[in-house]
């Protein structure tokens, strides 16, 4: 998947199994192999394949973000409390990348401009305490052996 998002403009036609080998140079794999992985991404809808005379030409179904996106999502359905998962992210990323899901999320809700610092919103105030309750339940206590701060 690596070499067709890196290889493959969003508005290129697509690379045959051939050119997909030759990126992967170093790594001495055999065409027949490249080829049986693609057909296999290309059943699980990962990737596209249009017919070019007796190649096929494949493209990735979907960008590498979205796809990590997706897996994201993915991960939250594996069961227990996605409340609780999504607190336990947002509390291991850096400040820098708390600041993109804060715009993000005031943008997605149209409460707040995309640049603001400081969206408002549901489960998006001063004090965060109705998911932080759901997380660590009374008087803000976490599991033992977690950080306090990240």
């Amino acid at each position: 998947m690596d070499v067709l998002w890196d290889v493959v403009p969003g508005t290129s036609d697509g690379v045959t199994v051939r050119e997909v080998a030759d990126a992967l140079d170093g790594r001495e794999l055999a065409y027949t192999t490249v080829m049986t992985v693609l057909d296999r991404l290309a059943g699980k809808g990962m990737v596209q394949r249009e017919r070019e005379g007796r190649a096929w030409r494949y493209r990735p179904a979907a960008s590498r973000e979205a796809h990590i996106a997706q897996l994201m999502l993915d991960a939250l359905d594996l069961g227990g409390s996605r409340d609780a998962a999504l607190v336990r992210f947002a509390r291991s990323v850096t400040g820098t990348e708390a600041e993109v899901l804060r715009a993000a999320l005031g943008s997605e809700a149209g409460l707040t401009p995309p640049d603001s610092p400081h969206p408002a919103g549901p489960g998006l105030g001063d004090t965060g305490t109705e998911l932080t309750d759901r997380v660590d339940g009374p008087a803000g206590r976490r599991p033992a052996g977690e950080a306090a701060e990240r």
